[in-house]
């Protein structure tokens, strides 16, 4: 069921993102009307989303690298989730210098990696119906 409903969600922030950057927005500055949003951010959006998909429709044995990869970040959003928040507004915002973030940004980014963490976990569990995502046995 979880495994779904994040397989959901990845397609959702792939095929329309900008409402999901605006509820972030909404949530985490304290200026959103101010922010400046690059057109690429949305790329960032959709490829969040497309490694989401990806690995738990894959399966992590078959998808190694994607695992890794957000891997990597979950456990670099969890331990030190300022340099992630950087980059993302940096890569987001063309003024990402003059973007208030409320308080609580680091302990939802923090919880953004654990989320990052549970993608992974879940994409080596069984699947619904009991069987293992498939594998090539070649």
């Amino acid at each position: 069921m979880i495994r779904t409903l994040f397989i959901v969600f990845g397609l959702i922030e792939i095929v329309v993102p900008q409402p999901i950057i605006d509820a972030c927005e909404r949530i985490g500055l304290e200026n959103p009307a101010d922010a400046q949003l690059r057109p690429r951010a949305a790329l960032l959006a959709r490829l969040e989303g497309a490694l989401f998909v990806w690995i738990l429709v894959r399966g992590r044995d078959q998808s190694p690298l994607t695992s890794r990869l957000l891997g990597a970040a979950g456990l670099l959003a969890v331990l030190y989730p300022t340099p992630l928040i950087r980059f993302s507004q940096t890569f987001a915002y063309e003024n990402s210098s003059d973007l208030e973030l409320k308080p609580w940004v680091r302990p939802a980014a923090r919880l953004l990696g654990a989320l990052y963490l549970a993608v992974v976990f879940l994409s080596g569990r069984e699947n619904g119906s009991g069987e293992r995502p498939e594998t090539n046995a070649n």
